[in-house]
């Protein structure tokens, strides 16, 4: 229960149970609860990187070091925790990459920022020159970056291989593989606007993973694939230069809206009222046949006795098909999605080299595929196991985050700790010009920068002092740029000759994401929490007042 004195007056204005952290306090526990957050994710960055097993209340198994899986599966309790699994959920929608980077450059701000709160450096001050440092260190990025041409399959591959690079999956050659389906995936269904601007929909690409197999058993599909069976037995399973239908539509006796009531009184009239129903099916599975489709896709349910009809007529046919896979057999095949039979006509129907019906791990699927030049494709993953599986997906969701930023934004720069260790000697060079007490926060966020190639050091198990003092001493000759940690070799070597490229986007998003982040986080002095306490708590969130997160 809050309180104010009034004179002698003792005014109360929350409720029973409710808890307050005031000013130093509330910044303090803030800034350790974002530390512990960071630091749960660190030891994940880099090839060299370990992994978390996360298991949840129903004892389901997670084991990855994405750091956006990571902080989603933990479940967070504290209000400044759950802003920093925003801050990785942005990261990651954004761009696909960089999300355990954007979470431990987050906990290195704050880290700093509550170094120079201990000197009496006031909030505001450290805020404005967090600004400063940022906007700065964009400008810096773009002098470093690098033009990427379309076709340089060469450098886009290995923006690949480094964001692969990072997860345990898989040997050199699979990763390879992995990279390659991913450029070619995202180069089918790339498009130029009116502008010539390039655009990437990477919805139209489909991920779809089995368990199952081996991760060398990946592989791009013309097409879309179709986690659903035939419809019925009787229909054929193989289809060569399918013509597609796509509806959403029932091919059903459709329930009137209105509350009816039909009165029979004789078993003929019974007899009539079925065959009515009969007919009305096979006109509509005569109207199918009509237009020329031999495959037909439907969002809806199919009766049995077009089933049947349907089978006779040697025509195939998918049930409940989701409205995304819809979507993407439209683009995939250029047909039309059509909501009415009585409409359907030849130049609705999509095409496509091969429809098939194939048993994956013991499960029917239905591939479309060989299809002209499709807008949407799909990427089949295999991996050993299904917590396999999960981490090819999640690895290949983010290869194709990283190498669309890369196509779209047309820039790459230096990785491996090179580009943070270049933007940190930038800006303690431009902290000089800040004539104010902010040039205090400039140089805070150039240390906090060089906490990437501190922890892929550290993952490596080389000496972290001796490697940041190198690499600073390198960055300041004339063509030490390009230096940072070569992990194969725990040394620090020219990540340029080494091929470890990474999407200037990805690091401008980072930059931009955790130095805000950091800011509103700075800005809290007064934490009220509402909520009734529960046995042991104590501070918002379960914490206890002043205390800490291990």
């Amino acid at each position: 229960m809050a309180e104010n004195q009034l004179g002698n007056q003792q005014v109360l204005y929350l409720p029973e149970g409710a808890s307050r952290v005031l000013g130093r306090d509330a910044q303090r526990i803030n800034i350790a609860v974002a530390v512990a957050v960071a630091n749960a994710v660190k030891t994940t960055l880099g090839p060299k990187g370990l992994d978390k097993m996360l298991v949840s209340d129903l004892g389901d198994i997670v084991i990855t070091n994405d750091g956006a899986t990571i902080l989603n599966e933990m479940n967070v309790e504290h209000p400044v925790a759950k802003i920093m699994v925003d801050v990785a959920k942005t990261q990651d929608k954004e761009v696909g990459d960089g999300t355990t980077t954007v979470v431990i450059l987050t906990g290195e701000l704050l880290k700093g920022a509550g170094e120079l709160l201990e000197q009496a450096v006031h909030p505001t001050t450290i805020i404005k020159g967090y600004k400063i440092a940022a906007d700065k260190a964009k400008e810096f990025l773009e002098k470093h970056a690098k033009p990427i041409d379309i076709n340089d399959e060469a450098t886009l591959s290995k923006i690949a291989l480094v964001t692969l690079g990072s997860k345990n999956i898989g040997d050199e050659s699979a990763k390879l593989n992995m990279a390659k389906l991913a450029i070619k995936a995202i180069k089918q269904v790339m498009y130029k606007d009116n502008s010539g601007k390039i655009n990437i929909d990477t919805d139209f690409i489909k991920v779809e993973k089995k368990a199952g197999g081996s991760i060398n058993d990946t592989e791009l599909i013309n097409g879309v694939l179709i986690d659903k069976e035939v419809a019925h037995s009787g229909m054929p399973k193989y289809i060569n230069n399918a013509k597609i239908a796509l509806l959403d539509a029932a091919l059903e006796i459709e329930k009137t809206e209105t509350d009816a009531r039909i009165e029979i009184t004789s078993p003929e009239q019974m007899q009539a009222f079925l065959k009515q129903e009969e007919q009305i099916l096979k006109e509509m599975v005569e109207k199918i046949k009509k237009s020329g489709a031999n495959v037909v896709f439907t969002q809806k349910g199919i009766d049995d006795i077009a089933q049947h009809y349907l089978a006779k007529e040697n025509i195939m046919a998918v049930r409940r098909v989701k409205k995304s896979d819809m979507e993407k057999l439209a683009k995939a095949t250029g047909s039309r999605i059509v909501t009415s039979i009585e409409d359907l006509g030849s130049t609705d129907l999509g095409f496509a080299g091969i429809v098939e019906e194939k048993k994956v791990s013991g499960e029917q699927m239905v591939f479309v595929e060989k299809c002209k030049d499709p807008k949407s494709v799909t990427l089949f993953l295999r991996g050993g196991t299904q917590q396999v599986a999960d981490e090819v997906e999640r690895a290949m969701t983010d290869v194709i985050g990283a190498v669309s930023s890369a196509i779209k934004d047309g820039k790459y720069v230096i990785g491996g700790g090179a580009i943070e260790v270049s933007l940190a000697n930038d800006l303690r060079n431009f902290a000089s010009e800040v004539g104010s007490r902010e040039q205090l926060a400039v140089q805070t966020f150039a240390g906090a920068l060089e906490a990437i190639p501190k922890t892929l050091a550290e993952s490596a198990g080389m000496d972290t002092i001796e490697t940041l003092v190198q690499l600073r001493n390198k960055h300041r000759t004339k063509d030490g740029e390009t230096m940072g940690v070569d992990i194969t070799n725990n040394r620090i070597g020219d990540m340029a000759k080494l091929g470890v490229f990474e999407p200037k986007r990805v690091k401008e998003e980072e930059l931009v994401t955790a130095s805000e982040a950091a800011e509103m986080i700075l800005r809290i002095d007064d934490m009220i929490s509402s909520k009734s306490k529960s046995p042991g708590s104590g501070g918002p969130g379960g914490m206890p007042p002043g205390g800490e997160m291990e």
